[in-house]
């Protein structure tokens, strides 16, 4: 592959690139298929100057309404805006405190798409992302049943990755970066960027992981990388199905010259010997929680994204 085009432009010719940002005005640049949000990233976008004016009108347009309900029509305010600029889809997330709910997961799922819908917009050009806990997980095979695809996020581990494969979930986003972030963190001094970076780093090892038991097991699922800390972790996923890039390492990808060569393959896959995980309720739980990475950085995660659903719920009752 040719080394004049930058590294974005021959990334696209072996990944779909996703924007991770609800900083719609900044994701024009690159031209990305498809965009992912979550509640930090529209918290991030909606105390932004630029911005006022869309928040100040969906909150006008529904006088009286509780904080938390006027979220979903923020979050699907911020999606309509990015379905202008994307030709592919926006992934919106429902309430991160509905994680260990799987009726409320539905329920919320439902309104969502109804929004969407009440827009005009095709169910088909939103994801909706849910947690990857069993109750999420099984919430998403219900959702799925009926036409509404899910985008399984905070997803740490090969198990979890599998039981949303079973249900029929469209897409996966394993978070590269925060697996990298907690075996730095554990490893300290003896952590090394030589012996633990580039086809070594640890986020990086787990998507491939998930990539080849998809692969090998014929599991259409969606495979999207997702929370990169550099680059060279992007570049490393080069052929995964898709890779959501924030747009401050989509710049330095656009900056970047030298040849991107396809590190994961399907068809090696295939010659694998990979065996096959179980993945009723108790042994999804159990393999979970034995997986002490996983369990801190998804706990971790929800955490965050009910803080942060917090705060964007304070702030439109400013």
């Amino acid at each position: 592959m040719t080394s004049s085009l930058s590294a974005l432009s021959q990334l696209k010719k072996l990944t779909t690139v996703v924007a991770d940002t609800g900083d719609f005005e900044r994701m024009q640049e690159y031209q990305p298929q498809d965009a992912t949000t979550n509640p930090s990233l529209i918290l991030k976008a909606a105390q932004q100057p630029n911005y006022q004016a869309m928040v100040n009108q969906v909150k006008a347009a529904h006088p009286g309404m509780k904080a938390a309900d006027l979220v979903d029509y923020i979050l699907v305010a911020f999606g309509l805006e990015i379905l202008k600029i994307v030709p592919g889809r926006v992934s919106t997330e429902v309430d991160a405190r509905l994680s260990f709910d799987t009726p409320g997961t539905i329920q919320k799922a439902k309104h969502l798409i109804a929004l969407y819908e009440s827009h005009g917009i095709d169910r088909k050009r939103v994801l909706i992302k849910l947690a990857g806990t069993w109750e999420g997980i099984q919430a998403a095979k219900a959702l799925e049943a009926e036409g509404i695809h899910c985008n399984m996020t905070l997803l740490f581990s090969l198990v979890q990755a599998a039981a949303c494969g079973a249900v029929n979930a469209k897409l996966i986003s394993p978070f590269v970066g925060r697996i990298t972030d907690w075996y730095k963190a554990k490893l300290g001094a003896n952590w090394s960027d030589v012996n633990n970076g580039g086809a070594n780093d640890p986020g990086v090892t787990s998507v491939k992981r998930i990539f080849n038991y998809y692969k090998h097991f014929g599991i259409t699922t969606e495979i999207m990388g997702a929370s990169f800390r550099n680059t060279s972790q992007i570049l490393e996923l080069a052929g995964c199905d898709l890779l959501t890039i924030s747009p401050e390492l989509l710049g330095e990808l656009h900056a970047q010259t030298g040849s991107v060569e396809q590190k994961l393959n399907a068809a090696s896959a295939m010659s694998e010997k990979i065996t096959p995980l179980e993945l009723d309720e108790s042994s999804f739980r159990l393999q979970l929680n034995n997986d002490a990475m996983a369990t801190e950085k998804l706990a971790e995660g929800i955490r965050n994204f009910c803080i942060d659903t917090e705060k964007l719920e304070a702030l439109l009752n400013s």
